[in-house]
């Protein structure tokens, strides 16, 4: 039987290679070309330099990335080295396309690109003005296009051969009475612009954006980086020099030319466009205005978000700092920060502004319900509801209260003899969030520049029964901290950090995995875990059109040092706290990530995992809860989830509850992947991962499973292709992967494409 079940899929796997062969040949386009035309596949462009310029050139790399990014046209898009929206604009211009052909070209289909509408003259134009941009003038620039009658096909080449570039001899201020070029002269920085530097149009623009936020910092409310005039005079060198000089246009409005101060804060902490603005009830606190009907949120709560001040200059960079950190409280919609002139009590040298801060809430109250269609790779599918009231200013100063209540229902089929096992979880959730600092010793919130910490407390029980196992039910609790350092930097921090577990109704099946497992039993055992942990995380991707993007985090969790001090000291261990055994671990986890982002939303994004936990003191083991496992749609996707390690462990059984043992207080992951654009929203991978878990103790139920020195040898490796559709950053993601390495076979018998068998994974989300 088991042959005859080998024999049919391999059958299957042949005509599906056939297939693969085939549809290329089947899907080509040529015979829809006319005659005369050929298909246009893109450009390329050669750079040549003088070998006196390659050591001055250090920009070349990002200079060819720039020339390459004008070359015109762009041809049409292939996908797996076929024309798909090229092939469906063909097949809707038929006689009688029918309606598959016409709805094929609405979503995906593209006009065809020709060679005949390249037009090469034009893109060296663009080409020459680039170079003149960046200081290569009179670069001499050639073209032609190579074409392949046979295969109907033509692409254009380009070669550019640069020219000596002129450089920057002197940088000059010219001077000026009016009091925004002293201001001027204070912050040029010819570190910047300075001698010797290429000729750089873009560098010129920044320069220009750079000295107007200087100047705008100081007051001057008006002024715009329009005002300022470069010029540059190539008549007083015979080499490839100018002098750059800096100076105002003609006609500048005075009012541009000098500084603004604030004169009044006026602040409407309940403001509605359509409602009249009127002072009903006004409070004044450090020289700011709260105006408002009521009292919709406390002033004294409010004022520290606001960083404009009475007396102060007119600074923009503080006017988005308030407006970002009255955002970050979570109650209001809309925040709008207008300023009016009062001429009235202006003077030659200085004027005053008005400040109006508008606050548009949000619902104070609002309700949402949300259900999941839940699919896991270890072939466990069910619904998901959870249920979320949240209200938004719970005290009148930004407290944002939300109560979550969730109901789950998981069953497992086409998984051999445990089809119909199944799952059931219930959960309810509290959080408090304050948008200040909550503690004894008393902090400031002026500390702070750019966020104010956050203050979260959360309870919340949780139970899970699993059928013909057992019942778990957890409660935990936490308070702590969260700070935004600056754009890219979060701090989280919780000093308080208890969980509660209780195992119960345990079946004798699963009374006979923890025998056959003392270990295991042992972390099931631990039922008080208190601690605290601290979490810091750098995110670059929020800049997502960087080449370059980096992401780190970083997350400490230590348990059971305070408690420890508090115990019952018998003598016996483990020892307890008010009667519950207690956990004494140390754990410590990073995960970095790096996406090169490339051409025409192509990205290439490389992720590392590493990971350990040391039980010490009360602990011989780390609680189950907090182990370290592999295999999933967020991890090595060629393997079920938690079905890979630890080290080289196989399961003796496929009976569905050898997860448990699937465990480690170690784990390495390494991932790769290469996206790139299908059509519309649809988003194509290939990717490859490898990782494993392993247990720094030997244990002797795990054989196989300690690690040593010979883990690279052990890492499950797998690789894949998948689809994901990307609505504006909502994904949906499939991926198919087969194992390329078991850790678990003989060592010289390791390296297997499971290709027959591979292992369908969705998912919400990237995975890294």
């Amino acid at each position: 039987m088991k042959s005859s079940i080998k024999k049919i899929q391999s059958i299957r796997w042949r005509y599906i290679w056939i297939l693969c062969a085939v549809l290329p040949m089947s899907c080509s386009v040529n015979k829809y070309i006319p005659e005369g035309e050929m298909l246009f596949t893109g450009s390329d462009i050669e750079v040549n330099m003088p070998d006196s310029l390659k050591k001055k050139t250090r920009d070349f790399g990002a200079l060819q990335t720039e020339l390459e990014e004008v070359l015109r046209p762009t041809p049409n898009s292939k996908v797996f080295g076929m024309y798909w929206g090229l092939r469906a604009h063909y097949k809707s211009q038929r006689e009688k396309p029918g309606f598959i052909n016409k709805l094929l070209n609405k979503k995906i289909g593209e006009e065809p690109v020709y060679a005949s509408g390249a037009d090469l003259s034009r893109t060296e134009t663009i080409l020459r003005n680039r170079l003149e941009n960046r200081g290569f003038f009179y670069s001499d620039i050639q073209s032609n296009m190579v074409e392949n009658e046979e295969k109907k096909r033509a692409n254009a080449h380009y070669v550019v051969n640069l020219k000596e570039p002129y450089t920057l001899g002197r940088y000059i201020v010219d001077p000026d009475s009016a009091l925004v070029i002293k201001e001027i002269e204070k912050n040029i920085r010819k570190w910047i612009i300075r001698p010797g530097m290429r000729f750089d149009l873009d560098a010129l623009t920044a320069e220009r954006e750079r000295l107007d936020n200087a100047v705008k910092s100081k007051g001057y409310y008006n002024f715009n980086s329009d005002f300022l005039l470069f010029e540059a005079d190539t008549n007083q060198y015979k080499e490839k020099k100018f002098d750059l000089f800096l100076r105002l246009k003609k006609d500048v409005p005075e009012r541009a030319k000098v500084p603004y101060r604030i004169e009044s804060v006026n602040v409407y902490p309940n403001y509605v466009l359509e409602s009249d603005t009127n002072a009903i009830d006004t409070v004044k606190i450090n020289n700011r205005n709260y105006i408002q009907s009521g009292t919709f949120f406390k002033p004294y709560r409010l004022d520290p978000f606001i960083q404009i001040a009475k007396g102060e200059y007119y600074n923009p960079d503080i006017s988005r700092s308030t407006s970002r950190r009255l955002t970050s409280i979570g109650t209001y919609k809309f925040v709008d920060i207008r300023y009016e002139e009062l001429d009235s009590i202006a003077t030659d040298s200085i004027r005053y502004l008005a400040t109006n801060i508008y606050l548009s809430p949000l619902n104070k109250r609002a309700i949402r319900a949300e259900l999941q269609g839940v699919m896991k790779s270890n072939n466990f599918i069910g619904p998901n509801l959870a249920l979320t009231l949240s209200n938004r200013n719970f005290f009148k100063g930004g407290e944002i209260l939300s109560i979550t209540a969730s109901a789950g229902y998981e069953l497992q089929v086409a998984n051999g003899d445990n089809t119909g096992m199944n799952s059931l979880q219930l959960g309810l959730k509290g959080d408090l969030i304050f948008p200040r600092v909550l503690s004894p010793i008393r902090i400031r919130e002026n500390w702070f520049k750019y966020a104010i910490p956050k203050t979260k407390i959360s309870m919340g029980v949780d139970y899970l029964r699993r059928s013909e196992l057992y019942s778990l039910a957890t409660i935990s609790a936490t308070f702590g901290y969260i700070w935004d350092s600056n754009r890219y930097v979060t701090h989280e921090f919780n000093p308080v950090s208890l969980n509660y577990v209780n195992l119960s109704e345990t079946t004798a099946e699963f009374e006979q995995i923890l025998d056959d497992n003392p270990f295991l039993r042992n972390s099931f055992d631990q039922k008080f875990i208190p601690g605290l942990t601290y979490s810091f995380t750098y995110n670059g991707m929020v800049d997502q059109y960087k080449r370059h993007q980096f992401f780190f985090n970083s997350t400490v969790d230590v348990a059971g040092n305070l408690i420890d001090l508090f115990s019952e000291r018998d003598g016996a261990r483990p020892r307890s706290f008010l009667g519950l055994e207690y956990s004494q671990f140390a754990k410590v986890d990073m995960d970095i990530r790096y996406h090169l982002r490339l051409r025409r939303d192509r990205k290439f994004a490389a992720r590392l995992f590493a990971g350990i936990g040391v039980p010490y003191g009360n602990s011989d083991i780390m609680p189950y809860s907090k182990l370290y496992f592999a295999g999933g749609p967020y991890s090595v996707r060629a393997f079920h989830i938690r079905s890979l390690g630890p080290g080289t462990f196989k399961p003796k059984d496929n009976s569905g509850t050898t997860y448990f043992d699937q465990t480690g207080n170690l784990r390495l992951e390494l991932n790769a992947e290469y996206r790139f654009p299908l059509f519309s929203y649809l988003k194509g991978a290939v990717f490859a991962d490898a990782g494993n878990v392993w247990n720094t103790n030997e244990n002797e139920a795990l054989p196989g499973g300690k690690f040593t020195g010979n883990f690279l040898k052990e890492l499950g490796v797998g690789a894949g292709v998948g689809m994901r559709v990307d609505v504006q950053g909502f994904v949906i993601r499939l991926d198919l992967a087969a194992p390329l390495r078991k850790p678990w076979l003989p060592e010289d018998e390791r390296w297997d494409f499971d290709y027959k068998n591979p292992i369908l994974n969705f998912a919400i989300g990237y995975p890294f």
